[in-house]
């Protein structure tokens, strides 16, 4: 892999490894709208990752990739010796009893019932380029005249490692707690290193550092996800013990942005004043 020499653990994590998107290429986004029910093999999308230029050395720069993310599933399952799946189910969803959460095997695109479908504007090549719609179809979406596309059963084996487990509101609750808390999940020492990666701002809730696969939103420490037709933000605030979680069925809005975040953030300002 591009500097493979030279890039940490902790640089995938903290998003500096400078090595290219997949989710960037644009052939790898035509398949998704052509072939929506392709399986894809981890590998598969490390040699598209593998295949663009780093866009920049290890270390230097900020910039978030799923190449990152797959390659950490990646090396999990090389070192303990079974796959990703069974992983997150024994050391993640079991001990945190989150009985409606799962990482569905890469063959199966089904959404447990009951569940809701899943939106995007465009196309995924055409939101490669850009989310925003021009002013008149950012008219058109809000007045209801231009609808997004069901995306709904789009195989989410292209997202894998990055994004690719479902869940409900509850259990996110439950996992972002405890993630944040460190409750059963990772050991003092760990969970000190990762909670000091980042530096919280009560009084700015707009995004702020990204540490250890996780951000800071203010007084919030969590993360969001998106993949075409949902997306999603969890937060926890580690002073109140306040959790907010955002589930949206539509990945970003008409004029850009993560309808999730934007939700998130009005919820946190609300109850900041409430507090004051």
């Amino acid at each position: 892999m591009p500097n493979g020499d030279s890039i940490t653990i902790a640089d995938l994590l903290e998003m500096q490894s400078g090595l290219y998107s997949y989710t960037e290429n644009s052939y790898f986004n035509t398949v998704l709208d052509e072939n929506p029910g392709r399986v894809w093999d981890p590998e598969e999308l490390l040699a598209i990752g593998f295949g663009g230029a780093p866009y920049s050395p290890p270390r230097q720069e900020f910039r978030y990739t799923n190449t990152n993310t797959v390659l950490l599933g990646t090396i999990v399952e090389s070192i303990l010796g079974t796959d990703l799946r069974n992983i997150l189910a024994d050391r993640i969803f079991e001990p945190l009893g989150l009985d409606d959460t799962s990482f569905p095997a890469s063959e199966d695109a089904e959404l447990p019932d009951p569940h809701p479908h899943g939106y995007l504007f465009g196309t995924n090549e055409s939101a490669r380029i850009s989310v925003k719609l021009s002013s008149a179809q950012v008219d058109n979406a809000r007045s209801g005249v231009l609808v997004p596309n069901d995306v709904t059963d789009l195989n989410p084996s292209w997202i894998w490692a990055a994004g690719g487990a479902i869940s409900t509101a509850a259990d996110i609750a439950t996992y972002g707690r405890a993630l944040v808390r460190g409750e059963e999940i990772l050991g003092k020492d760990l969970q000190s290193r990762r909670i000091g990666s980042v530096t919280l701002e009560p009084d700015n809730p707009s995004p702020g550092d990204y540490g250890l696969a996780w951000q800071a939103y203010g007084p919030l420490i969590g993360h969001d996800g998106a993949i075409p037709g949902f997306q999603s933000f969890m937060g926890h605030d580690p002073v109140s013990d306040t959790t907010i979680v955002v589930l949206c069925n539509v990945r970003d809005g008409p004029a850009g942005g993560r309808p999730a975040n934007e939700i998130a953030m009005g919820v946190l300002q609300r109850l900041q004043s409430g507090m004051k």
